[in-house]
């Protein structure tokens, strides 16, 4: 435990809070949250956040072994996921509407926390930050992104009115810069390891 803690860094914590932040697009995601809401009647904010936190940490675990099974190394891994973020950067930056389901038969598991928090993107990002970052740092920042997401849901109607549909279109853009220049960071610094 004491080296858990010894290992933590604030900086790294901003760094995949950010990172993880600007994949899961939660906020992004509150006109989806809200056609799924009257579609279902309502949101169990707990249940989905508590799965899309478990599907994550369990990733950030055992995606390195799952890898080292199919014979993928992790910097191969953070390159494919360097460019899986360099895409979704573009769609944020330049609007494009990425495809989710809006019809589940459980809203909270699907397709809330599964594929809209903790989706492909989310994973891969996760193995990508793991090459680069220690684990407790990221550890912390899934758990600050899995309270963000909670508030997120459970006020979801509310944010929609004050951040209009200007606002929300502003932090894609500012999250999708963000994010493309950390593609561009993974992506350098792991693939000169690839050709050592």
């Amino acid at each position: 435990m004491t080296e858990f803690f010894a290992k933590i860094s604030i900086k790294e914590i901003g760094t995949c809070f950010a990172v993880l932040f600007a994949v899961i697009d939660i906020l992004g995601s509150i006109p989806i949250l809200v056609n799924i809401r009257s579609r279902v009647g309502f949101i169990e904010s707990e249940k989905a956040t508590v799965v899309a936190g478990l599907i994550m940490v369990s990733f950030l675990f055992f995606g390195t072994k799952i890898l080292n099974f199919i014979g993928i190394d992790v910097e191969s891994f953070a390159v494919a996921g360097a460019f899986v973020i360099f895409v979704i950067a573009l769609e944020l930056i330049l609007g494009i509407q990425i495809h989710r389901d809006s019809s589940p038969e459980s809203a909270s598991i699907v397709p809330i926390a599964f594929p809209l928090i903790a989706g492909a993107g989310t994973m891969t990002t996760l193995v990508s930050l793991r090459a680069e970052y220690e684990m407790a740092n990221i550890i912390v920042a899934i758990l600050v992104n899995c309270l963000l997401v909670f508030t997120v849901l459970k006020s979801a109607s509310w944010l929609e009115r004050k951040l209009g549909s200007s606002g929300l279109d502003i932090l894609r853009k500012v999250f999708g810069i963000i994010l493309l220049a950390i593609a561009v960071k993974l992506f350098s610094e792991n693939v000169q390891q690839l050709f050592k």
